[in-house]
């Protein structure tokens, strides 16, 4: 079962990627046979993924563009300020925390400013830039290459930065959330350090506004099943809130103010 799971993730990976596959070439690329190759993509299918076609299947979720963080600083700000303010309630004196770059994770540093006793590690200049005159928290930032577009560190650097350190929580933000692929993010690079900072914390959490939810973005940062929490707005569907917490994650809804 596990074998299967791995590949039909790997195939979807390739629908990502490509935005089609043929079954002849999955055939040839993993070594089963054809039946069992459109057993995978009759399963995707049925998942609402792709759509089966004559000889392979065609991506129905194509990966949304990618956003320079000031267009994304812009976009459902409201509910931002509210999945953030309510990230912040999670912090607690003595804690210990990883903040991911992005816009949401932006506004959790906001809220963050009159915390006391808190490390913060973060791989964003915009985040660092909101804790640079709290005084109650102590901040190491990863250092690594600066991706301009989503002023965020990265690259091998930012990763061995993380070595010495045990977080109690990280909290990130995400391109796409879902059921079946998991969290995933437009950049190689910042996927990569994302599972690093997974690997570093005993406690996930993501912060999303509900429009990230359906999408799949090329790389993969983590499973769902890796995910302890997950702070979005009231724009949840059923279907995403009841499949959640099926796999055992809490779901917190900020709701905004009137």
């Amino acid at each position: 079962m596990r074998n299967t799971r791995q590949r039909r993730q790997q195939i979807l990976q390739l629908l990502v990627q490509h935005g089609n596959v043929q079954v002849s070439d999955l055939v040839e690329r993993f070594g089963v046979s054809s039946v069992t190759i459109r057993a995978d993509l009759s399963h995707i299918e049925s998942q609402g993924l792709a759509t089966r076609n004559h000889g392979g299947a065609a991506l129905v979720r194509t990966p949304p563009p990618e956003q320079d963080i000031h267009e994304k600083d812009a976009l459902n700000l409201p509910l931002k300020e509210s999945i953030g303010a309510r990230a912040a309630q999670l912090v607690k004196p003595g804690d210990n925390i990883i903040i991911d770059s992005g816009s949401t994770t932006m506004t959790l540093a906001r809220h963050l400013r009159g915390h006391r006793e808190v490390t913060v590690m973060t791989n964003g200049l915009n985040i660092a830039w909101e804790l640079a005159n709290a005084p109650g928290v102590e901040l190491l930032l990863t250092g690594g290459l600066l991706r301009k577009q989503s002023l965020s560190l990265q690259g091998s650097q930012a990763e061995a930065s993380l070595n010495p350190y045990s977080f109690d929580t990280v909290f990130l933000g995400v391109d796409g959330l879902d059921l079946q692929f998991g969290l995933t993010t437009h950049h190689e690079a910042e996927a990569s350090l994302n599972h690093r900072m997974v690997e570093h914390a005993r406690r996930i959490v993501v912060l999303t506004d509900a429009s990230k939810f359906g999408r799949v973005s090329l790389h993969r940062i983590a499973r769902l099943d890796q995910v302890q929490t997950i702070i979005t707005d009231p724009g949840i569907s059923p279907e995403y809130r009841d499949g959640l917490q099926q796999l055992g994650i809490e779901v917190i809804i900020a709701e905004p103010p009137p």
